[in-house]
């Protein structure tokens, strides 16, 4: 899904992350009574064989509460998708500004929502939109973007957005830098996102996707994705926050294109700690934490994927290093708390195999 929030959509406080992998055995209760009604698995409906007529669409109802909205109600909510309503394009649509009450359809609730148009000559197709519909139509927690509803009529493609106010972690972190302590950080871009395995099992995928700079190395090179792949991909945002930099930047020194490339030999390093941390921080945090936080995105970033720790092992390292110690300006810290609040927390209805372990989302 596109991020009602980063480049491209401005509305969602999520960590510049494309959610390509969600760590579960078993969805929301009424999917087992649901298995009953459709057997078909995630990639059975991402199969480009899969019906695109909405016989489709109308099993939609089965796997989530959303609301199935008519394209002239998104039509009348976004002034025909006016120009002064965008919020933010990319590669898979543009998103717009809208707002539903009982003036749309009677009994709905009255809120802004952010809605995203499919671009049908863009990166996300029918099956990447069919898949985000279902992930998130029955997934619910704190820190994933909530989806209000879609539409499907002939050959368009819409999904709703709640309204993020705050934007975005991308927005924050390379064009204002600002106070994120009170945020709350949400994920979306749940387009690419598959059932993927759990605790050391392999999942091996024939469609390697994602975003560049922030995709594990075996899953590059093989398809094969496990839980560790997250953790490597999460180590990627976590030096874009210490160090301030993009993952991929070619404005940059060729040496310096690849965050990864170029940070990691310094990251255990205490002589190098001042060429790595972002100089906007002006010296606004405790040595000792970014040592132990550049540690910790070290041991992330690690090829050999069991070399890098689980995600729980993450927030037990990082929830410390929050504390400011009655420092008043303690920014590194305040990026620290935007962290372990987007990727490091169990969603309610997931299970692990592995005792400790929690899911993962891997993070763009």
């Amino acid at each position: 899904m596109g991020n009602c929030g980063t480049r491209e959509e401005s509305a969602v406080v999520t960590a510049h992350v494309q959610v390509q992998q969600l760590q579960f055995s078993q969805l929301a209760g009424k999917n087992s009574s649901s298995e009953k009604k459709d057997n078909r698995s995630f990639s059975d409906m991402s199969d480009p064989s899969t019906p695109r007529n909405f016989a489709d669409s109308s099993n939609i109802a089965i796997y989530t509460d959303v609301i199935a909205f008519t394209l002239f109600e998104l039509e009348t909510i976004t002034k025909s998708f006016r120009s002064d309503y965008v919020l933010g394009e990319g590669g898979f649509g543009t998103v717009y500004k809208g707002y539903i009450d009982e003036n749309v359809r009677v009994g709905l609730k009255s809120l802004p929502v952010a809605v995203k148009v499919l671009n049908k000559q863009g990166l996300q197709g029918h099956r990447e939109w069919l898949t985000e519909v279902k992930f998130l139509g029955q997934l619910r927690h704190p820190n994933l973007v909530k989806l209000i509803g879609y539409c499907c009529e002939d050959d368009h493609r819409l999904l709703v957005y709640e309204f993020m106010f705050r934007g975005s972690l991308e927005n924050h972190l390379f064009r204002i830098l600002s106070n994120l302590q009170d945020y709350t950080a949400k994920l979306s871009d749940f387009g690419l996102a598959k059932a993927g395995p759990q605790g050391d099992e392999t999942h091996v995928s024939t469609r390697v996707m994602g975003t560049y700079g922030y995709a594990a190395p075996e899953y590059v090179m093989t398809g094969h994705l496990t839980v560790r792949s997250d953790v490597y991909s999460f180590g990627v945002v976590l030096l874009e926050l210490l160090t301030g930099r993009k993952s991929i930047d070619k404005t940059r020194p060729s040496k310096e294109h690849s965050l990864v490339d170029w940070v990691r030999p310094k990251l255990n390093d205490k002589r190098k700690l001042l060429q790595i941390i972002d100089p906007r921080l002006d010296g606004q945090y405790s040595v000792k934490a970014a040592q132990k936080a550049c540690s910790l995105a070290y041991y992330c970033l690690s090829q050999n994927p069991k070399a890098r720790p689980l995600m729980s092992d993450v927030v037990e390292t990082l929830e410390p290093l929050q504390e400011t110690n009655g420092i008043p300006d303690h920014r590194m810290q305040r990026r620290l708390t935007a962290t372990t609040s987007i990727g490091c927390r169990p969603i309610p209805t997931a299970k692990c195999s592995s005792p400790g372990a929690v899911p993962a989302c891997q993070v763009r």
